[in-house]
Order: structure tokens, then sequence, then C-alpha cells
């Protein structure tokens, strides 16, 4: 009577666990053609970037039938990911098992375990208020120096208590995807690492078709030493890679929506910052491709590399980026040190964002090489400002368009950026991509992104 009552209330998720376990089923019987398209089961295709190296990227497509779940709060979708053993907090060591996990409707990362809504205010701990911390560490009464003490103390545990409630690891063998182009996980950081000492990765992940919005950290630091002014820093990304590989990020969208940058308030003369990024890539993580998303309404999008001293990177950090449009971001769209990162075709929109700061991030041993991709920008955004240079030395850009899809406004975006800037960047980038299943010419790419770029109904 309960299957009844929950297939009543969730009938589209119902038709789409039946249609899984039917593919199921017909993947036995080859005499039976499924003309029904499943999500969940598809795999990345050959030559498809380089998460497509080697064995390739499959996520959970050889789950059992008794690993397939469809999920409607956060609650399931934490069970799911753990052989459906359900948990007040997303364990540490997720399953490994093969599984698909279809998300039906909108998750909610800031509730209590009944699903309730939970506020900024229901995390505080250790008698932290932002009014307490605004008056302790105002730079006239604080100086430039790091917050400290009692009620420094209290921000990080009330950022952990945040953190214990939207922070959600992902196991290897693992397919997490929308049923429609309305599934949405809110205030949700999707964690895929791995473990160090000894270091194992997490490996083989599938995420598509959802809409990530909205991950937000209710406890930004004040940090007086980052930059003139300072800055407020904040953690949780909507998806984070750390020691993990073959990982495959498509047909998303990336959003801040109800917390947009501009809705947020100014202390201590800054924004208070309560977003981290949208995807960053770090700590040794390798074979990635990230396909047909929408990066939209943010600050710092992707960090590829964590810092310069990270050596540990070196020969890892392969990663490609294509058919992904980026729609008033301000930076890292990607940043890169030391990984071989290929983006192209993709579709970048810069109109009208006065916080806009730079496109492609040169870092420290980076070997970035962008072809045939479309910028859409206002005036005051000129070529020269689509790279900055943060310690690297090279980058290949070809067959770039700026503003209309014709041959007279082709740019070298590199020769642009060395004709205003000392010293030059070169093109010893030291290797040409060859995982490439699918190329548009230049022009070609605003109509294409526009058109298939995001969630999608697959049903």
């Amino acid at each position: 009577m309960q299957r009844l009552r929950w297939i009543e209330r969730h009938p589209k998720a119902w038709r789409v666990a039946a249609a899984a376990l039917f593919a199921v089923a017909c993947a036995t019987v080859p005499a039976i053609a499924v003309k029904h398209r499943d999500l969940g089961h598809d795999v990345l295709g050959p030559n498809d970037g380089w998460a497509a190296v080697g064995s390739g990227t499959t996520g959970g497509s050889l789950a059992a039938p008794d690993q397939i779940y469809v999920v409607t709060n956060r609650r399931e979708l934490i069970a799911a990911l753990n052989n459906g053993v359900p948990s007040s907090t997303s364990p540490s060591n997720p399953s490994n098992i093969p599984k698909i996990i279809y998300v039906d409707g909108e998750i909610e990362g800031n509730v209590d375990d009944d699903n309730n809504p939970l506020t900024c205010d229901d995390y505080n701990r250790n008698g932290y208020t932002l009014e307490a911390y605004l008056a302790a560490y105002d730079p006239a009464v604080w100086g430039r120096k790091l917050p400290s003490g009692p009620l420094e103390s209290a921000r990080v545990a009330s950022q952990q208590a945040q953190q214990a409630r939207v922070r959600i690891r992902i196991g290897s063998n693992t397919t997490i995807v929308g049923v429609d182009n309305k599934a949405t996980l809110e205030g949700v950081w999707l964690d895929i690492r791995g473990t160090t000492g000894p270091v194992v990765n997490r490996t083989n992940v599938v995420v598509r078709n959802l809409r990530l919005h909205d991950t937000f950290d209710c406890f930004p630091q004040w940090d007086p030493t980052d930059g003139a002014t300072g800055n407020w820093n904040s953690q949780y990304d909507n998806i984070s890679l750390r020691n993990a590989d073959h990982i495959w990020i498509d047909h998303n969208d990336f959003a801040d929506v109800q917390t947009a940058d501009q809705s947020l308030p100014f202390f201590f003369g800054r924004i208070f910052q309560v977003h981290d990024g949208e995807l960053d890539i770090t700590n040794a993580s390798n074979y990635v491709t990230v396909s047909w998303n929408q990066f939209r309404e943010h600050d710092k999008v992707m960090l590829i590399g964590s810092s310069d001293s990270a050596t540990a990177d070196r020969g890892l950090l392969k990663i490609t980026l294509h058919h992904n449009l980026f729609e008033n971001v301000s930076q890292r769209t990607p940043r890169v040190r030391f990984g071989q990162v290929h983006v192209y075709n993709n579709y970048y929109v810069i109109k009208n964002n006065p916080n806009y700061v730079y496109t492609w991030g040169v870092g420290v041993e980076s070997a970035i090489y962008a072809q045939n991709n479309f910028f859409r920008t206002s005036p005051d955004v000129t070529p020269d400002r689509i790279i900055s240079r943060l310690n690297g030395t090279a980058i290949i850009t070809l067959d770039t368009l700026l503003n209309a899809a014709s041959d007279n406004h082709s740019i070298d975006v590199r020769a642009e950026y060395n004709a205003v800037n000392d010293p030059d960047l070169t093109d010893a980038v030291g290797w040409t991509p060859t995982l490439v299943a699918e190329f548009d010419e230049t022009f070609k790419v605003p109509s294409r992104i526009k058109s298939r770029a995001g969630p999608f109904n697959w049903q």
C-alpha cells in the first residue's frame, strides 16, 4: 500500500524507474529493441574529451536493479548513495557499488532530517551571530590581521554545522541524473573526492541534466589581508573534484538565482561573498570532460589546480571543456595550473558585467589549448582582457570569433594580450588535443549552444 501511495504522488518518477528497469531487463534479450532513451544508462562516447581515456567513463550504467533509485529529497539522496541506508549526514566513505540515481523535482540541501527548511540562524553555534562578528572584526577595531579568538572559533563551528547538511559525498561508479529539465539540487555541495594517505581516487562518475543552484556559505570568513582592502571568503562549491578521475559533467545548469551577487550586502566595504566555485577541479584530479553545461550568474566559476605549490598535480589535471555556455560570469572560465586543458566550441557572453575580470587564467605550468570559441561582449571588454597571466607562460588560441559570425570578426586572443602586456605569452604548450568527438566551426557555436546546452526533457 505504501508503494502504491508513492507511485500516486510521484507518477513521473515511477515512469522513469520503470523504464530504467525495463531497459536493464531488455539488455539481456538482444532480440528486443528498446527505443526509449534512458539518460541514466548513457555512457560517455568514445573520444569525447579527456574522460574518454582508457576504459572511458560509464558511471553507474552497470547498476543492478536494486541499485537504481529515484530520489525526491536530501534524505533519499544520501541513502541512495550508500546502498539505500539512511543517514543524517553524508558518510565520508560513500558506496562505490555501481548505482544510478534519478533526481525528481527540487532537492534542498539546507533542511533537517524531516526535510524542514533551515535558515542560517539555525546553524549558529557557540554564541555566533553575524552582528557580533562584524562588531568584533571591524578593521577600525581589529586592525589588518586575521580574525582569531572565541568568536572566530564560533564562526568555524557554525560553518561546520552547515557543511554537515549541504555536503553530499559521491562514491565511484555513480550516475546522478535529473529526470527532466526541472530537476534541481538547491544549496547542495556535491563532493567527489578520494582519500589521501594512501591516495585512492574516486573514479567513474557521471553528473547530468541537473540544475545546480545557490550553493552558499552562511559563514564567510573576513580576511583583511586578501587584496588591498580585504575580502570575504567562503566555502562550498556546487561540484568539487579532488583526487578524482574519469568524471563526466554534462548538460547541467550552474547558477546563483536566489543568492545572486547583486542581492548580497556589503560589509567593511566589500561584498559579503557567500559563494565559492561552481565547478572546481583540484588535488591531482584527472581525465574530466565538461560538456554542454550552462554556467551563469557567478564570480569565480572553475578553478583547475588549487595552488602554485601543488606540484603533485604535474602530469595530471587533463580536462576537456566543450560546448558550454558561460554567461554573466566574472572569472575563472577556467583558471588553470599545471593541467593540459582543451577549451573548444564554448560560448562566452560578457554583456554589461561591471565585475568582469578575465576568461582564461594562464597559471603556473598550465597548457591551455583554446580553439573555435565564440565571444559576445560589451564594448568595454576588449580582446586583450580575455586572458589573465597568473604565473603561466603559454597558451594556444585558435579561430576565435568576437561578436559576429564572419571572418572579419576573427581575433587572435594571445596576440591581443601580448600587444598590451609584458612579458609575452608563447604558444609552447607542448601538446595537441586528439580526443574530439564532435567539433563545430566557430560561427555555428552560439546557435548550437543556445539550443542544446543545459538540462533537457529526455523521457
